[in-house]
């Protein structure tokens, strides 16, 4: 499965990068987000690994991000494995003419087991939940100035 997602900031794109990019920032706006912990590689650079940990009603999700690309302020792509799921999430920044940010949203999903079943009964459920990410992040951001 794949899709892509957009959202403006009324913000200068530097602003937005610098925001996106502090793993301190996370929990400020991913819903569920418990934990960050480093696992290999430089940090932030590409070919870093880190374990991420959310709440997700009662259960906690562990997922294991690579950083695959890292070409900011334009682009910043990494994958996400967790059990059933693999996915691809290429970041794309722009600015416009009027200095907000375009954050573009590239995404590949593939999925095993339940989570397969999931991705073909409920689609539309995994391009809501990277929409509302994305409008936390803007709302994040823009509060943030």
């Amino acid at each position: 499965m794949e899709y892509s997602c957009s959202v403006e900031i009324d913000l200068p794109r530097d602003r937005v990068v610098a925001l996106f990019d502090d793993p301190d920032n996370l929990v400020k706006w991913q819903k569920g987000f418990v934990s960050l912990t480093h696992v290999s590689g430089v940090a932030g650079r590409t070919g870093a690994k880190f374990e991420l940990v959310y709440k997700m009603g009662k259960r906690d999700i562990v997922m294991v991000e690579t950083i695959t690309a890292r070409n900011l302020p334009d682009t910043i792509s990494a994958t996400y494995e967790a059990k059933g799921v693999w996915n691809l999430v290429e970041n794309r920044f722009s600015e416009t003419d009027a200095g907000h940010t375009i954050w573009q949203m590239d995404t590949v999903f593939k999925c095993t087991g339940f989570m397969w079943v999931m991705a073909k009964l409920m689609p539309g459920m995994f391009r809501k939940q990277s929409n509302q990410m994305m409008r936390d992040f803007k709302a994040f951001a823009e509060a943030s100035g």
